[in-house]
């Protein structure tokens, strides 16, 4: 075998005239989806709606095939397998093939690509060389050989084997984009066994920081849509993450792996119509978090079911009627035993309280009950403004948001229905009526929604509404049938009914991240440790079919009402349905750095696992003492990182502390060039964020200011610390004012 740099460009310029290849496929099949496309838009039609509809249709289907022919742009190819017999497999990100229909690129998920990943010297699984190609717009920028059957490599002609650096050791030294990139030219072994791990049950994915805990989310989610796409891809796949900075940062992955079809929510956004952006004490959040809240917010439901204390008198059109307790403590039973939603119960027990008045409304004006003076006579009864005031009083229409404002609102309420809470947990949930929404309220209005139901009478109009739309469409379906000569073979009903699903051409995503019933095929999390129990409710609720894949690492909890244990949280919904696999390889941090992050939460008393890095840092972790609220301090240690980084990536991490309050604005006065906006902090080469935003992101170099401070913010202020001092790839620099944590 040679690496001399004479094989070495033979070898590039062999390969770059294969990729020529790929990408001219690439970009002739792009010319044909958007002419397919423009003809199907600008095409006449028969004016019929079956014509317009099916043009729809096709316009959709051309334009996601666009979509995902332009996200593959970037590393086309990344990998070559050389089999025995002499067969060459290419493998990349979608599947491509020639006029003929022969195979020139494998799709990364195909079964056919799987030895890329998995073969080893002791197991080749028939393959002699793995290949992998490094591209850089278009261009091979270098190749590098794993010869896995040595015999057969040497006694076949396979020209030569090219040794570079290693394809994931260079991975990892690249500087961070401010973006994550996608992993699947780099794809390690124990990494692709979870990702195509079986679809059913619940797989947990443990790992420490740097494992690929949410790169192999990620790839698990497109590896399912291909795999398994008749049965989730109509429903989609639902992925949550800890943050809107993190959901930012991996946004760009699934369209690079070629998958548009999965809604992106951080789990303060997973109730629709609602931006939970309010701040609480972590205590109250973790009463919220709670699995006895359900049981409240059921009480508290069942609470606006009320019975009067006494007889009520009514007017009704000038006679004098009573309604009494017991009308409508039946007439609730009743309602109640139909087990429907509040709202949607009320219209039951609307009709029995009412059908009890107008019998005793018939007696006394002495009048026969049939049916047109029933008719008439419950008319009246609804015109009466007593009977419309009393009957909503017993049974009144209402919220979610409503329901839990005004129950947060009212300690004596509070105190009524919350009766599993102690004393001190109940004060904790008391705020003002105009409150703003928090993340921890989310669950809350997601289960009080599933209680209450739509409100009958927003039900009834949207109904009419709809009835009249249809109507129109069928008149004109009639008529276009008319007009066609088709109508002796299809009716205009029939034909609504085999158009009207392909009406609505919004991606799976797009309808599904405004519907708070919609139910996805698949539920990836990630930062799942952070969860509370009700808001496990309220993902499972998402996906009846509990399917789901579970990411995250315990060591990593900083919310009270976070997971101590995967048995704890999944046991209750998934009881012998979950499996656990584990990551083992630190690709990301030091081994410095992680060894330091370990002390830090070992001291603490938390076990920081066995996981082991798998590379050495440049340079150890840097400690240094500053003055409280030494400003210029960590200007200067920004501006430090910022030239030793290069073109990398710089974090200034900072505590929830008012010593440090004007740190962020003196940085961005420093160094505007390179400090990313506040409403994108991750747009620059320079990101300022409050440690709690920074789970799951990564950076070439981090500035961390006040170690101490961050862990004396929160009762698990040493996981949010091991957190932030595992988010760097190369450098580490710690500024304190304040005694270091133990660990250090």
């Amino acid at each position: 075998m040679s690496d001399a740099p004479d094989g070495a460009a033979r070898e590039r310029a062999a390969e770059q005239s294969y990729v020529d290849e790929l990408y001219a496929l690439l970009d002739d099949a792009r010319e044909r989806a958007a002419l397919a496309l423009d003809q199907v838009q600008r095409g006449p039609t028969t004016g019929t709606f079956a014509a317009r509809t099916e043009r729809d249709a096709f316009a959709a289907l051309h334009l996601e095939r666009l979509r995902t022919l332009r996200a593959v742009e970037e590393r086309l190819v990344f990998g070559r397998l050389d089999l025995r017999g002499g067969d060459r497999r290419y493998v990349g990100r979608i599947g491509l093939h020639d006029d003929l229909g022969v195979q020139l690129l494998v799709d990364w998920r195909a079964p056919a690509a799987e030895p890329f990943y998995r073969a080893t010297a002791a197991h080749p699984d028939g393959v002699v060389r793995r290949r992998h190609l490094a591209t850089h717009a278009r261009h091979v920028v270098g190749v590098e050989d794993e010869v896995l059957d040595l015999a057969e490599f040497e006694r076949s002609d396979h020209g030569e084997a090219v040794t570079g650096d290693g394809a994931l050791m260079l991975a990892l030294d690249a500087h961070r984009t401010g973006r994550m990139r996608d992993i699947v030219a780099t794809i390690q072994t124990e990494q692709d066994r979870i990702i195509r791990s079986p679809l059913s049950g619940v797989l947990v994915v443990e790992g420490g920081p740097g494992t690929g805990k949410t790169a192999v989310a990620l790839h698990r989610a497109a590896y399912l849509l291909y795999a398994h796409r008749e049965r989730i891809a109509k429903s989609g796949v639902l992925l949550v993450g800890p943050g809107r900075a993190f959901l930012r940062y991996v946004e760009q992955v699934l369209p690079a792996l070629g998958e548009t079809g999965v809604l992106l929510r951080s789990a303060d956004r997973l109730y629709p119509g609602v931006d939970a952006t309010g701040v609480e004490s972590a205590q109250a959040a973790a009463v919220k978090g709670d699995a006895r809240m359900a049981a409240v917010v059921a009480a508290a439901v069942r609470a606006r079911q009320r019975v009067p204390s006494g007889p009520r008198a009514l007017d009704v059109d000038g006679t004098r009627l009573m309604l009494r307790p017991d009308d409508v403590r039946g007439a609730r039973e009743r309602a109640r035993r139909s087990h429907r939603p509040h709202n949607e119960a009320r219209v039951g027990f609307v009709k029995d309280v009412l059908g009890r008045l107008v019998s005793r409304l018939a007696r006394q004006l002495g009048l026969e009950l049939d049916a047109d003076a029933r008719s008439e006579l419950l008319q009246t009864l609804r015109e009466s403004a007593d009977v419309r005031r009393e009957v909503n009083l017993c049974w009144m229409p209402v919220t979610p948001q409503r329901l839990l404002s005004e129950l947060f609102a009212s300690p004596d309420a509070l105190d009524r229905v919350a009766v599993s809470l102690t004393a001190a947990e109940r004060a904790l949930l008391v705020r003002p009526r105009d409150a703003a929404w928090t993340p921890a309220d989310v669950p809350l209005l997601d289960e009080a929604a599933e209680l209450l139901g739509e409100d009958d009478a927003a039900d009834r109009v949207a109904a009419a509404h709809a009835a009249r739309e249809r109507a129109a469409e069928r008149d004109y379906a009639q008529e276009s049938l008319q007009l066609s000569g088709a109508a002796s073979m299809v009716t205009a009903d029939q034909l609504l009914e085999r158009y009207e699903a392909a009406g609505d051409r919004l991606t799976v995503a797009e309808r599904a991240a405004d519907d708070r019933t919609w139910t996805f095929g698949h539920v990836v999390v990630d930062e799942a440790q952070e969860l509370s129990p009700m808001m496990w409710r309220l993902l499972m609720r998402r996906c009846p079919a509990r399917s789901m894949t579970v990411v995250g690492d315990l060591a990593q909890t900083s919310v009270l009402g976070g997971a101590g244990s995967w048995a704890a949280m999944l046991d209750p919904f998934v009881e012998g349905r979950w499996r656990r696999e584990v990551l083992t390889v630190n690709y990301r941090t030091p081994r410095q750095v992680m060894e330091l992050a370990s002390r830090v939460l070992a001291a603490a008393g938390i076990d920081p696992g066995t996981t082991e890095s798998a590379r050495e840092g440049r340079s150890e972790p840097e400690t240094s003492h500053v003055e409280p609220g030494d400003v210029a301090a960590v200007v200067a240690a920004v501006g430090r990182e910022l030239d030793l980084a290069g073109a990398g990536t710089v974090a200034l991490l900072l505590p929830s502390s008012q010593t440090w309050a004007g740190v962020e604005d003196a940085v961005r006065v420093a160094y505007p060039d390179e400090v990313g906006s506040e409403s994108d902090p991750l747009d620059a080469r320079l990101s300022v964020l409050p440690v709690r935003e920074a789970k799951g992101l990564e950076f070439d170099a981090v500035v961390l200011v006040e170690p101490a401070d961050v862990v004396a913010a929160s009762p698990r202020g040493v996981n949010d610390l091991y957190v932030a001092l595992t988010r760097p790839t190369q450098r580490l620099a710690v500024l304190h004012s304040r005694d270091l944590p133990a660990g250090f």
